[in-house]
Parts: C-alpha cells; structure tokens; sequence
C-alpha cells in the first residue's frame, strides 16, 4: 500500500485508543487523516487487556467518558457491521467497610447525574447477584448493571471499520521514526517515505515516552508515564459456573474487591482474576532492563509468587476459584501517568501536537478518549470540561523518579479511596518554599500543589499527623480545632499564609492592554489597581480566571492557580500576537498573604510603603529594606495585603511578620474563608462546563464594551434568551460530612443542580455549599436537598453576596476613604 504524502492528521499508535480517534475525527467530517502503527492494529497494551468495561470512576470527567464509550460500544458492532464479543453483565463492588459505602454513595450520586443508575446493596442482595461468593464480613456493596466485558481486539477492529467507511486510512506495518516542524507543518516520517499534516497525535501507548522525545526539540517536554508489570490469570473451567450459566442463559457479573483490591470475573466456564498488588513493578526503567524497539505481542514471564495474598484472598471470596488450575496467565506492559489517569489534550509546549496515551483502563475509556481528542483537535475544546485528563496538568517537577514513585504508588493503591484530608506521600518535596524548614517547624502538615510544597494546616504538640487519621470523609480529624484557630485568627488580629508556586506571567508591549481586553469577558484595571479577569471560549464558558495587575499602560502582571500554569501561560501564549512578550515568572518570585483586621498595625513598622492605598491597589514598597510589590487583595476577605518578593529575601520577611505576631495559617483555613466569600475555585467552580453567566461572575462581564472577545455573542444570546442555571451559595443542615464536589442537589423527586464545592465555615459557623442550580431556584431562602454520601440534607439558597462580611466592609476598611474604579464601571 503506498504512503500518502499529505494528510490532515497523523495518529502514531493502533490500539484501541488511536484507532477511536481516528473514528471519531472522521466521525467529525475529518476523513483526511491516516493512522500509522508499527505492527498489527492492537499489538501493544490493547492486545493483553482484560477488557473490563466499567463506568464506575471517581472522577466525574472519567465517568463521563466511561458512559459515553460504554453507550457507544453497545451500539457499534450494528454500526458498521462488525461481530463483538460484548457481555453487558453487570458487575458488584464489595465493601468491607462503612467508608467504603460513603464513597459508593457518591460515585452512584455521580451517575445518576448523568443518567445512569447504580444502585447500592445489602449483603444479601450482593449474593443474590453472584451466589458463589461469602459476604458474612462485608457492610454491603455496589450493583451496576451496565458494566461488563469485551474482547478489545474486535471492538478496535470494529472502530477501524468504522474509521475506514467514512474515509481514513490505516497504516499497518509502518512504524513512525520521527517528526519534524516546517513551515508550520509536521513532516511525519516513515520507513517508506514522509507525511506532510497539519496535526500530529501521541496515541503510542507504553511508548508515548519515546515518541514524546522527537517532539523535544519543538518545545516539548519528558513525558511523564511509566510501564508498569501487570498480571491476570485464567483458570480451567470450574462445572458450577458452567452449570449457572446454562441454566441462567447468561455470564455471571463482574466482582470486584476494592479493599483487598482484585476483579474477579467469569471467562467462558472458568474465573479470570486481576489483582493489582503493593509490591507491584516497574518495567523498562533502568539501564539494565532497556525498553525494547518492539514489544509486539509479547508478554513478560509469569511472576505468580507476588499475587500469592490476593489469590488466598479471592479464593476465599469466591471458594470456587480454588477448585481448578490455572488455565493461562497474563503478565504484560500497561502504562501509567502519575496520578492513573490518561492523559488526552494538548502536548504541553508544542503547536498542533495532541497526546492520546498512558490509559490503564483503555478499554473502557478508549471509546470515550477518542471523541475527547477529536473535539479537542476538531474544535479546539471538549464538550465536557476533561482537566482530570488534560496533559498541563503535570508541569516541570516531574521527573524519571517521580514517575516511578507515583505509578507504583497509584498501581499499588488502585482502588484506594481518595480522601478529602489525604495527601499521598510518594513523589513529594518537588519544589519547596523558601520558608520550607520554618513551616515544618511550626507545626506544617504538607499538601503538593503543582509540585510545590504548601502547608495544608498547622499541628500542635500531641496532636495525631498520622497518614491512618486522614482515611476519614467526615470534616473533623485532628486538623479541625486547628483550623479553626487559624480562621479566628484571621478573622481578630493577622494571620500569614506562605504562598508559593503562584503561576505568574509577565505580559508586555505596544498593544498589550487592547489586545488584553480582547480575551476578557470585562474590562482592565487602571494603573496602579488590579482586577480579575475571565477568560470565556467561543461558547462564552469560562477558560480560566486570572488576577490582572496593571502597572503601566501596556505592562501587566497575571497571576493564576498554581496547578493552571501550564493550561493558562499556553492559552495566553496561542492568542498572543508577536509584538507583544510574555514570560513566565512562576519561579522568580513567592507571595505571603498577610492579612486580618490588625494586619496594617502589624506590617507598618517594617514597610516603606503607603498603607493606606484603597482595596485593589499595588504599589512597589520596601519591607525590611528589600524590594516587594504590594497587593491590597485577599482571598480570605479579611483586610490584608499580598505580598510579592523575591524568593531568597522571602525567609526573613516571613520570619519579622511572624516575630511581630502574626498566625501561621495553611490551605485548608484557605479555603474555608473563601467558601464564606463566595470565592470561586478554578476547575471546580470555575470551569469549561459553566458560561460567564452560569458562574454568576456577569459582574465581571462587559458584554457592552465596544472590544469583541472570545464567546462574546454567545453570551449577549444567553443573556438575551434567559440564563438557564445560576451559580447559588447554600447554607446546608449538614451533620459531619460537607458537600463533596458533584454532590447532588434536588427539588423533591427532582434533580435540580449540583454542588461545585463545599466546606465548613468557621467564620459563620455552618457549613457552605456553592453549587449551579435551576435558574428559578437561585431565589434567596428557596429550600433544596444536597445528597451528601447518599444522605439528604436541607440547604437553603443564600442572597448574591458574601456570607461574611456582605458589604465588603472589612475587607475595604471603610476606615479610609476609597474610590475604586475599573474602566468604564465600578468594581
């Protein structure tokens, strides 16, 4: 078969999730794409898989591709004519404990939000779908009906047909042996000749890594996966099991035990079981063990004696299972990013170049990965706000180590519960504060933001900081009287919290400010003042959201999330016309939060600077004789200063507000005080499934300046047409758990809306949920039920302002006399 020269995408990898892409970009009307893969289409990852077809995940993104691909399967060997071996079983989760029933809860909350039901069980009940297994010590389970299996290597060959019909074209047997950049083109490369396109796709699977390092030189980066050993085994055919399905006419379901962690299912007449154990492995790590150039088809030798508990343990779940040998094992290469999530969306730092890769469930997500990365190489964006997959989320603190450390981590913990005061130990201490020593003396208790070490809370003597006192999802723990000291503090005298890692941009040059106020949806500062900004796309929802310091007519400085680094420095990078310059300062300077009723008697003796200046104002100052920028902003809506400087004068300026009284507080007494304000957080809040409107953040849209900005007429149409779901804050009758993210919230029988987040607020002393709900119901006092790990709970819509503080008094100090404006309206 000849090479075509041209195409306008190029797809290097044919397994399942490349091939969906291709589907689904001719799907798209994009048939002018080919696929190139080495060998035959499924060799690597794809050929081995169990093919276990779950829509259970923790994550909503997950989940919701999870329902999409499982939906689309169930249709597609009608489609394009094509025979699957696909069993919609249904499968039980098991639950050893009353935690374990807390997080069903809420993942079945999750898919009845997006219209699938799973339902929780009784023990009993547990039997009744899979009457071989003992439940005498178990607190009950989880029954999705939809859940089940299917051979991959058809449903790949089903998609290829698919593709194939509507006019891409499918490569076997030619490997890629690099790219290169010309004139704003990627040449593709081939043993047998070039592909000149407009779009390159990394769907290589376990050999992402390596086809990651060609686009090096383009301004990309190592990518941050690592191939992990894993192993299933099939036994003989067990007569009982035989038996049950005659009779039945059916497979038995899926089981699978999370807590001892291993799925065990029906494979013809006998058991097929998957555990994923602590004393996992890496593969093609280290000098003595090289990755190969080809892994086609090939297994690694069977290494039983690591899954010896597992098997124990199974066989005494399920007693059949030890009444026959094994058949067959399966012991093969699967990659893994650090956190176990895939990775789909754009290659950090390069033009048109799109990552499809490290799926450990590539199956079950390969379908709905394919629609994300054609929309995102199609569109430009997804339907679903897919951050929990975006390839920006990883930035430069990881390295080869810290790709070990969290995959064998993730790997061996694959169905641990992710709890909301839990931090993983692997893989930390990546980039630290300048005050680092001086927070673990005080008392630190760590969490990892985009690497960056921050202190979460601040422990006392005797206090308990064990890993074993976090598995809780109730709010109380050790942290909570702390906590709520730091919250009192902040609230009756100074508190300082150490901010490193604020992902900083310099912005500069003739034009800046128009072109500035083009990506917005509101209007710029003045100079000297600050402001935020929000960033919609096309469809008017919301990108990001960036504080917008203004220091000169065309000279800003922007500060977002850390975790938004990468996401917000390429978003700004893609737009920027070449006169203007944009650096990233992310690691050139750190920020304290000094703030609280007493904050400006506690900073003006070591200040030289003018503390009187109004609310959202900056100023250069000097602090102990060394140079700072001064931002009378704070996040915890207390009067109070941020305040920038360089990271090697940070120590001693951290020491003297210390010294002068001031509280050390942490992230989690953070968050608490913005829940009381309002303050929305990015990729919770703040994210590409709510508009400009929906987030309730139409004070910060100027949908009138004359200057067009991106999603501006979707949103002149939203607002013409009525607002069809308004962001809410809730006052919820809560008992010990806060409403997690995507807690459900209902009118009656109805399901109205959904919790973005929530918390406890120490300041008002109740605990907050903000949410999205049916725009009838944003009406002050209107009562709602939150579902918080499958308990309803009163919540009452609160009034369109702050919970603490509803006039901004303290936070302005009305002690002085202000005039803020921003251009054209007042903040």
């Amino acid at each position: 078969m000849s090479i075509p020269t041209t195409a306008r995408v190029v797809i290097i990898g044919g397994g399942v999730v490349g091939v969906s892409t291709l589907y689904h970009l001719a799907k798209l009307g994009w048939s002018d794409c080919v696929l190139l893969e080495k060998n035959e289409l499924t060799a690597g990852s794809t050929w081995h898989a169990a093919g276990n077809c779950p829509n259970f995940a923790t994550s909503y993104a997950v989940m919701n591709m999870q329902r999409y691909g499982l939906e689309l399967y169930r249709g597609l060997a009608d489609e394009v004519d094509y025979p699957i071996n696909y069993h919609v079983t249904g499968a039980i989760r098991l639950a050893h404990s009353h935690n374990r029933m807390m997080e069903f809860e809420h993942v079945a909350a999750m898919a009845e939000h997006m219209g699938l039901k799973i339902d929780m069980c009784t023990p009993d009940q547990l039997q009744q779908h899979f009457p071989f297994m003992e439940t005498h010590d178990l607190e009950g389970g989880l029954w999705d009906p939809l859940d089940g299996d299917i051979d991959p290597a058809q449903v790949t060959q089903a998609l290829a047909k698919g593709a194939r019909g509507l006019g891409a074209r499918i490569l076997r047997f030619t490997p890629a042996t690099g790219v290169r950049r010309e004139g704003g083109e990627w040449i593709v490369c081939t043993e047998t000749g070039e592909i000149r396109c407009e779009y390159v796709v990394n769907a290589a699977g376990y050999y992402a890594a390596r086809v990651g390092e060609w686009f090096e030189p383009y301004g990309g980066r190592s990518v941050p996966s690592v191939t992990m050993s894993h192993q299933y085994f099939m036994t003989e055919a067990v007569p009982e099991v035989e038996a049950w399905t005659k009779a039945q006419g059916r497979k038995l379901p899926m089981l699978r035990d999370p807590d001892t962690s291993y799925y065990l299912r029906q494979e013809t007449g006998g058991f097929n079981l998957g555990p994923y154990e602590r004393a996992c492995r890496t593969a093609w790590t280290s000098s003595d063990d090289p990755m190969p150039d080809d892994f086609s088809f090939q297994l690694y030798p069977d290494d039983l004696e690591r899954l010896e508990f597992y098997i124990e343990d199974a066989m005494a779940r399920v007693p059949l299972l030890g009444t026959q040998g094994v058949k067959r094992n399966i012991n093969g290469p699967i990659p893994y990013a650090p956190d176990g999530l895939p990775m789909i969306g754009p290659m950090p730092g390069v033009p048109n170049a799109f990552e499809v890769h490290s799926f450990t469930f590539g199956i079950a997500q390969g379908g709905g990965a394919g629609k994300v990365a054609a929309e995102w190489i199609v569109h430009g964006q997804t339907e679903w706000d897919m951050w929990a997959v975006d390839p920006r989320r990883y930035t430069d603190y990881t390295d080869k180590q810290y790709c070990i450390d969290k995959a064998k981590e993730v790997y061996g913990h694959e169905y641990a519960m992710h709890f909301p005061h839990h931090e993983w130990p692997a893989g930390r201490d990546r980039k630290l504060s300048p005050n680092h020593t001086k927070l673990l003396e005080l008392g630190g208790q760590m969490g990892a933001y985009n690497g960056w070490e921050r202190a979460n809370w601040f422990a006392k003597t005797g206090d308990d900081t064990s890993e074993d006192a976090t598995q809780t999802w109730t709010r109380s723990g050790p942290w909570e009287q702390r906590v709520r000291e730091e919250c009192e503090a902040v609230r009756d005298h100074v508190g300082v919290l150490d901010l490193p890692g604020f992902s900083r941009f310099k912005l500069s040059g003739a034009g800046a400010a128009d072109w500035l106020r083009g990506q917005i949806a509101g209007a710029l500062p003045k100079t000297g003042r600050m402001t935020l900004g929000y960033f919609p796309d096309d469809r008017g929802r919301v990108l990001t959201e960036m504080s917008i310091l203004r220091h000169d007519a065309d000279e800003f400085t922007l500060i977002t999330a850390a975790l938004a680094q990468w996401h917000d420095f390429e978003l700004l990078k893609a737009r920027l016309p070449e006169a203007l310059a944009l650096e990233d300062q992310t690691r050139k300077t750190t920020t304290l939060i000094v703030t609280g009723p007493q904050s400006r008697q506690l900073l003006a003796p070591m200040l030289e600077a003018d503390l009187s200046l109004s609310w959202l104002s900056l100023q250069q100052a000097s602090i102990l004789g060394k140079p700072a920028m001064l931002v009378r902003v704070s996040f915890a809506g207390e009067l109070g200063w941020e305040i920038h400087a360089n990271i090697q004068d940070m120590p001693e300026i951290y020491q003297a507000i210390l010294a002068a009284g001031a509280k050390p507080f942490g992230m989690y007494a953070l968050n608490a005080l913005r829940l009381e304000k309002g303050y929305r957080s990015w990729k919770g809040d703040l994210s590409t499934d709510y508009s400009v409107l929906e987030a309730g953040l139409g004070r910060f849209a100027k949908l009138d300046k004359p200057r067009d900005f991106p999603g501006k007429a979707a949103l002149l149409k939203e607002q013409a047409e009525g607002v069809r779901r308004r962001f809410v804050t809730m006052i919820v009758e809560a008992e010990e758990c806060d409403a997690p993210y995507m807690s459900t919230i209902w009118l009656g029988d109805q399901m109205v809306g959904e919790v973005t987040s929530g918390g406890w607020g120490y300041r008002v002393n109740a605990s907050i949920a903000l949410g999205v709900v049916r725009a009838d119901l944003a009406k002050p006092g209107t009562e709602l039920i939150i579902k918080i790990y499958g308990k309803p709970y009163k919540a009452i819509v609160q009034p369109d302002e702050p919970l603490w503080d509803p006039e901004n008094e303290r936070l302005r100090d009305q002690s002085l006399s202000e005039n803020v404006v921003l251009e054209g309206h007042m903040a």
